[in-house]
């Protein structure tokens, strides 16, 4: 009784006290018979009523200081949202192979057909820009769910169409749910892998993305020789179960959340600009810039101009944009990232060009046209996680000019073997192809990254992803409206023309081979290493 007169006299509580992660006063009598039960060495009992909040939601929190190891979880969740990448993939180059059938099947010219594959990445270039936006604002386990079942929709929708029109919806869906996962992919590995181990990781996440053109042609055209081009979708849906059980087990959230606004005006310029410059690439294909062409092009760069001054102005007040324009200004990321989008446009356009030119020229099947790619996109697979020690090693330059020279070679072979060329002169001239991609894209895409702020690098990431796809998806348009033309101007020898156009097109890809050699090798000069 004395000790508890003592404290009652000695410390009468002036204030009510309030718990730091609880704002609800303690009751006075509480507040006593604790400073009581602490002079006689007691420890105070606990509150019951204090409030549990998720950690994701409070800076300062424990996921703030997430701690990179190389763990199961860790390996599981890139391998999920690889897979479906790796389909995604995989669809795309083996709907390549399917061209001339599909032409047959639907009555659709070479300039129509190639848009299976760029609507895909027409939709991918316009959905990752939403990834840093997507990454503050829904848990990273929610953006993998809703990627797999965007895209399970779309294979279904794809194995089932009577028509044209439905098939391309069907790749838009895909495109949306690959849209979300593969820059996911590589913000996980950004986030979570250990550091010292993460050129190692992001070439395994290119070998996942780099088999998927190994398999594609030639296991597509093998199921059209057998099945028909509809078993392609059908083929990849237990691996996309396997994606989603996956993912639904071992994604974990590495960063907080917090509210920003969506810049709905600016995604909807940009889709404006990124369909533009697809459709004039199109038009390209009658043999000459029309009007329409020329209109295209024009709205192309209005509607990026109109992207532009909206970002600037939404950074002015503070707001968050829909990509972080700033990091542009940094002139290294920005000629890496048009070389990887050059490389993009390459590898995409041959993807392109050498199966329907094995068919339409060389009168092969659908099977033996996509196994011209095969040997060489194997031996890409394999250069992925050996390029990536490398850059561990030695850094980026050395890979990554080495791989741009094979490119050059490549191109140098294909020009000069293309007039007799044959199924296996053009799979020897692919094989110098996909070795120089497999030395320089990961490490060209890790390289970017590396010279930008730790805050820049998921829009820095968004950004690679978004040139790339675009460039990809222009690639295709590129290709096909130079032999579409060369077709229209053929005078009714469809083969010769075709191997006319094909021609014409490596020309262009060997300048833009140079191109993309010129821009790394400037990229290096820029930040002071060479």
């Amino acid at each position: 009784p004395s000790a508890r007169r003592a404290v009652k006299l000695k410390n009468p509580p002036a204030v009510r006290p309030v718990h730091l992660k609880n704002p609800f006063p303690q009751p006075f009598y509480t507040t006593r018979r604790r400073q009581a039960a602490t002079t006689f060495g007691a420890q105070p009992r606990q509150p019951s009523h204090r409030r549990r909040v998720p950690k994701i939601y409070l800076k300062g929190s424990s996921t703030m200081q997430f701690e990179r190891r190389l763990d199961r979880k860790l390996v599981f969740s890139i391998l999920a949202a690889g897979i479906l990448s790796f389909t995604g993939v995989v669809i795309e180059t083996a709907m390549n192979v399917t061209f001339p059938s599909l032409m047959k099947e639907f009555s659709v010219s070479t300039a129509l057909v190639q848009w299976i594959t760029t609507g895909y990445l027409l939709v991918l270039a316009v959905v990752i820009p939403l990834s840093g936006y997507l990454k503050e604002r829904f848990l990273m386990k929610s953006l993998f769910l809703t990627a797999s079942g965007l895209f399970i929709l779309g294979t279904l929708l794809g194995a089932w169409s009577p028509d044209f029109l439905l098939l391309l919806l069907g790749r838009i869906l895909q495109g949306a749910g690959t849209g979300i996962a593969l820059p996911l992919m590589f913000n996980i590995i950004m986030d979570q892998a250990p550091l010292n181990r993460l050129g190692f990781m992001v070439g395994a996440a290119m070998l996942v993305c780099a088999l998927a053109p190994a398999v594609g042609p030639s296991i597509g055209g093998y199921i059209v020789s057998l099945w028909g081009w509809r078993m392609i979708f059908w083929a990849v849906l237990p691996l996309l179960l396997l994606s989603f059980v996956l993912g639904g087990l071992s994604v974990r959230q590495s960063s907080d959340l917090r509210s920003s606004s969506f810049d709905a005006m600016g995604l909807l310029y940009l889709a404006v600009s990124f369909t533009c410059l697809l459709l004039g690439c199109t038009e390209l294909g009658h043999g000459s810039i029309t009007f329409t062409a020329a209109l295209l092009f024009a709205g192309f760069l209005l509607a990026l101009f109109f992207f532009r001054n909206r970002e600037r102005n939404l950074m002015d007040q503070g707001k968050r944009p829909l990509l972080n324009i700033r990091a542009l200004k940094n002139r290294p990321f920005v000629l890496g990232a048009l070389g990887l989008s050059l490389l993009q446009f390459l590898c995409l356009a041959l993807g392109f060009l050498l199966p329907c030119f094995s068919q339409i020229v060389t009168g092969e099947n659908a099977f033996t046209a996509g196994c011209i790619l095969l040997p060489g996109c194997v031996l890409g697979a394999l250069f992925a996680p050996l390029s990536g020690r490398i850059y561990d090693r030695f850094g980026a330059r050395r890979p990554v000019l080495l791989g741009s020279m094979f490119l050059i070679l490549s191109m140098v072979l294909f020009n000069a073997a293309l007039p007799f060329a044959s199924t296996g002169i053009l799979t020897v001239c692919y094989l110098f192809f996909a070795a120089g991609q497999g030395l320089s894209v990961g490490n060209i895409l890790t390289y970017s990254l590396s010279v930008l702020d730790r805050s820049m690098k998921p829009d820095g990431n968004a950004i690679c992803n978004t040139a790339q796809q675009l460039s990809g998806a222009v690639g295709t348009a590129v290709a096909a409206a130079i032999v579409s033309a060369a077709q229209t101007d053929g005078a009714g020898d469809f083969a010769r023309a075709t191997a006319l156009g094909t021609a014409e097109a490596l020309l262009v890809l060997l300048f833009l081979s140079l191109l993309q050699f010129l821009a790394l090798f400037l990229s290096f000069r820029k930040e002071g290493r060479l």
